[in-house]
């Protein structure tokens, strides 16, 4: 059986300077850490997660938890957290909560269990109970995307209410005025922010909103489908559609396709956030688009420091808020 003693003497280094590219490669100098990675290579070594662990005092393992790993905008967050976490000798295990608040609070319970190192989470639990929990928990956690009021925790979102700002500006410029707008959950941090910027901007131009016309999706397709189609069998339908996240802006085109209704010849429509694949669908969809690699790559930064210091524990939570960008696509049009 191959030791690391095999893979030192191979590479030419003490076994000690293994160890370190094992579980701090960044200290380790380029030719030398090379080197180490070919004798591994060669000799087929194995790292043992037990027995890095005991060499740290802290588990290799990290926790990503969040609500849809289906949606492109959390598998890309994810991707940049699992390249960080493996530059650093981490291995990242993922959780899905599928939204719901109960299974993601036992989700973190058992990774806390598993003496796991830190974990990074895009919360759905909200209010001040789960605010105290997560304030409370032991191992080092990072929120992104989703924000908990009064949890204390370190936080990297975008500006949520500038996403439907933009969105509704654009529209009204226009010349909509009927414009619908389906919302992700109530009480969840994006989707308040995100309604906040839409009713705001309507109502700092002076535009009278029919509540009537703005409805909770849930962030999930089938929500956004049925209060899609509700928006648009009215006699009074809108005449623009604003989806909250991609899911909902996605399902609310499918709508307009199965209604025979063109887009945006009939009905306008944007949505924050992209979809795979949207180059090809028609019409492009007009949309503002969050930085996700740039919010998985601080995450991850974030979260690495707070494992790496545990006396930093001191140091206030900070929040990093990216501003979102505007894609302008051809789902729109002047009235």
């Amino acid at each position: 059986m191959t030791t690391i003693r095999d893979v030192a003497r191979l590479a030419g280094v003490s076994i000690s300077t293994v160890s370190l590219a094992l579980n701090s490669p960044k200290r380790v100098g380029v030719e030398t850490l090379d080197r180490i990675q070919q004798a591994i290579k060669s000799t087929g070594y194995r790292i043992d997660p037990v027995a890095q662990t005991l060499a740290r005092g802290r588990s290799s393992l990290i926790g990503f938890v969040s609500a849809n790993l289906g949606n492109m905008f959390f598998g890309d967050i994810r991707r940049e957290i699992e390249r960080q976490g493996l530059d650093n000798g981490y291995f990242v295990l993922i959780a899905d909560s599928s939204g719901r608040a109960d299974l993601e609070r036992a989700l973190l319970e058992r990774l806390e269990a598993q003496k796991i190192a830190g974990i990074a989470l895009a919360a759905n639990g909200h209010g001040e109970e789960y605010a105290t929990f997560l304030r409370d928990f032991k191992t080092p956690i990072v929120m992104f995307d989703q924000k908990v009021e009064g949890a204390e925790r370190d936080f990297v979102g975008s500006d949520n209410p500038l996403t439907t700002t933009i969105l509704t500006e654009h529209l009204l410029q226009l010349g909509h005025r009927r414009i619908g707008f389906i919302s992700g959950p109530s009480g969840l941090h994006t989707a308040d922010e995100r309604l906040k910027g839409f009713m705001n901007t309507m109502a700092g131009a002076g535009v009278d909103i029919d509540p009537s016309l703005v409805v909770e999706g849930g962030y999930t397709r089938t929500g956004g489908h049925a209060q899609a189609m509700r928006l648009l069998t009215r006699r009074d339908r809108p005449t623009a559609i604003i989806g909250a996240n991609n899911m909902t802006g996605l399902a609310a085109l499918q709508v307009m396709q199965e209604m025979g209704f063109r887009c945006p010849d009939d009905v306008s429509l944007a949505m924050v956030d992209d979809v795979p694949w949207s180059n090809v669908i028609t019409p492009r969809i007009t949309m503002v688009v969050q930085d996700a690699q740039k919010l998985g790559e601080l995450a991850a930064q974030r979260l690495l420091a707070r494992i790496a210091s545990p006396e930093g524990a001191a140091e206030p939570p900070q929040d990093f808020i990216l501003t979102p960008r505007f894609v302008r696509g051809e789902s729109t049009r002047r009235l």
